[in-house]
């Protein structure tokens, strides 16, 4: 360091915590800091508003170098390489095999098929048809019987003269999600399990180099848990194939590598970042307890797909943006391989172009960003670190609570780990319908104009449907946050589709202009989450030149939007006029006078809109009155 920086860093004193803190109290005013500055999170722990060296002190974690236990920091050491992975929906080899070379081709190097159709090694030569097994990295997934498709591959190997120890990828094979998401075993549970000990014998002998087991983490998060109980729910899981598979008789170092987690990335950016370095420092820890002799057997493998469950059918291309953030989480913590569901897969077949940006996303991230550079760029910072802490303490002892019932099969069986995901769930619904969530484009700041129901694709899978069986136990919904905003506004396009007019909303602006002009915004983006036509106006001079332009309007729904000391004298006036010209008009008035409310649904309002309203509650009863459902 020079004499310059030397004399700079001087003029700069260290200020202690207890300073900041004495000038925070005193900026607050006597305001709460604690409802002010911390915030809470969904998984229950508290956030301060600003985090310093000194809160590192504390932190076990902190002497772990990269690719060292208890691999905190990553399993590189040197270079931060993921895998560009991308996932064929089509369940048809000929066609499959298409479009995997032609993503191959375009910038990824790693591809998931669907094999549900693969039964003969003529399949399997339709499907990887021009395709070098050893350059990029293969997942199987759907398959009714992994152990067959394992055989499969292994006798393609042998026929192509391939060096098996060159083939990398994964399979699908999940029992315990199976049991989650069909609410009953495959066979059994001794059967099924039984197969954790078979996949794994069939690794050891036939292809080495790849996962035979995935930990599915994603359907925690996509059924609406919060990520700490992702993260529990995934080790419980990982830990129940270790002991299924150690006590058939395989030891750890021949189990651990073997396994592979796949986990959903939301949109909350640094806890993502956080909930990947934790789970492999959580990982090693569960592993070390089984006595390996290698220390690499502790290493966390990691695929990370982003979220469904915060993707939204209307505004879609918003998706990009959001897929785009959680990519950036995924690869500065430190995955692995990584998928980013195109922005349209969830109305229709994903095209060329969707799956082409998506590609993109995650070369951008790479080539233009070069976060392929650098190992854990997230090191060192006392937020994501501290964040890194937090959610490895509540994941774990959520981990504890689940092995203390017996483990994930035992809770899944007493439903433990559904109910604790559906009540998270409920919390994340009831978050969006009152906007204390936002979902751009859905909930808040809506494109009224944006229609969706001629873009819909009925699913395209013609494969034979399976006799549904009767459910032992509770299932898993997979669902997604704005699935009943989606419901509600498809409903209104139905509406019109069916020869109806679509509802339209008139803004009866008067009075204080900034009141006026805010309640009036607010009304736009309310209601133009129905999907409804949105009337604006610039103000009226007085209430009949109001009401004369509503009623020309032919509007099914009149909302005032003025300040609270003028409704007391305006809004009686106007409703009992609007009323008495047309009696089934809706009446709604922007706002919540308390003191005026008896009076002025005494003269004909109808309801009130305000910031504390439950949107979709609202706009469902608003359906229900113009005869609008699904």
């Amino acid at each position: 360091m020079d004499k310059n920086s030397n004399k700079l860093f001087t003029d700069f004193p260290e200020i202690s915590t207890s300073t900041w803190e004495s000038k925070i109290l005193e900026d607050l005013k006597g305001a709460d800091y604690a409802k002010k500055l911390i915030w809470k999170t969904n998984e229950g722990f508290d956030i301060k508003p600003y985090y310093r060296a000194e809160d590192l002190s504390a932190l076990s974690h902190m002497d772990g170098e990269p690719g060292q236990y208890p691999f905190v920091r990553g399993n590189e050491t040197t270079m931060n390489h993921w895998e560009v992975r991308q996932d064929i929906y089509t369940e048809d080899p000929k066609d499959a095999n298409f479009h995997a070379l032609n993503a191959l081709r375009r910038g990824a190097n790693s591809i998931c098929f669907q094999v549900s159709k693969i039964k003969t090694t003529r399949h399997l030569e339709t499907l990887m048809k021009g395709i070098c097994m050893g350059d990029c990295t293969l997942h199987f997934a759907g398959a009714q019987c992994y152990p067959d498709i394992v055989n499969l591959l292994s006798e393609f190997t042998r026929k192509h003269h391939m060096n098996k120890a060159a083939i990398r990828g994964s399979f699908d094979f999940d029992p315990i999600s199976y049991l989650l998401l069909e609410g009953d075993f495959w066979k059994s549970e001794e059967s099924d399990m039984e197969q954790v000990g078979t996949m794994i014998g069939l690794g050891k002998d036939l292809l080495p180099s790849m996962k035979m087991i995935t930990v599915n983490g994603q359907y925690f998060q996509n059924s609406g848990s919060n990520l700490v109980q992702e993260l529990a729910f995934s080790l419980a899981s990982g830990n129940e194939y270790l002991a299924r598979a150690t006590e058939s008789g395989y030891t750890i170092d021949e189990v651990a590598p073997k396994i592979t987690f796949a986990f959903a990335i939301g949109s909350n950016y640094f806890m993502e970042i956080a909930k990947l370095r934790a789970a492999r420092m959580l990982w090693a820890r569960i592993v070390e307890q089984y006595k390996p002799v290698s220390e690499s057997s502790m290493a966390m493998h990691i695929h990370s797909s982003t979220s469904n469950f915060n993707k939204s059918l209307y505004d879609p291309h918003v998706n990009i943006l959001r897929s785009t953030t959680e990519a950036m989480s995924a690869v500065i913590g430190g995955t692995q391989s990584l998928n980013i569901t195109p922005f349209d897969a969830f109305y229709k077949e994903p095209d060329e172009f969707s799956t082409r940006i998506a590609r993109n996303q995650q070369i951008i991230l790479k080539e233009e960003s070069y976060l392929e550079k650098v190992v854990d760029p997230a090191a060192g910072s006392y937020y994501i670190e501290s964040l890194t802490d937090s959610v490895a303490k509540a994941a774990w002892d959520l981990f504890r609570i689940v092995e203390n019932k017996g483990g994930m099969i035992a809770a899944v069986k007493e439903g433990f780990i559904q109910d604790e995901i559906n009540k998270q769930a409920a919390r994340f619904s009831e978050d969006v319908a009152t906007r204390k969530l936002v979902v751009l484009g859905t909930n808040q700041y809506p494109d009224p104009k944006g229609m969706i129901l001629d873009k819909i694709q009925e699913s395209q899978d013609n494969s034979t449907e399976e006799e549904e069986k009767n459910s032992k136990y509770k299932k898993l919904e997979i669902r997604r946050l704005t699935d009943d905003f989606d419901e509600m506004r498809l409903a209104t396009e139905i509406h019109v589709e069916a020869g109806n007019k679509l509802p339209s909303v008139f803004l009866f602006t008067i009075g204080n202009l900034a009141m006026r002009k805010a309640r009036a915004m607010f009304s736009t983006n309310f209601f133009g989450c129905a999907g409804y036509e949105i009337i604006d106006n610039p103000g009226f001079n007085n209430v009949d030149e109001g009401v004369k332009a509503a009623l020309a309007s032919k509007a099914s729904i009149i909302v005032l939007c003025s300040s609270d000391e003028e409704y007391a004298e305006l809004a009686p006036s106007i409703a009992s006029q609007l009323k008495s010209s047309h009696k089934d008009l809706i009446v709604i008035l922007a706002g919540y006078p308390k003191e005026l409310v008896e009076s002025l649904q005494a003269s004909g309002v109808d309801d009130f809109i305000h910031i504390r309203t439950n949107v979709l509650e609202f706009l469902q009863k608003i359906q229900d009155k113009l005869n609008i459902s699904l």
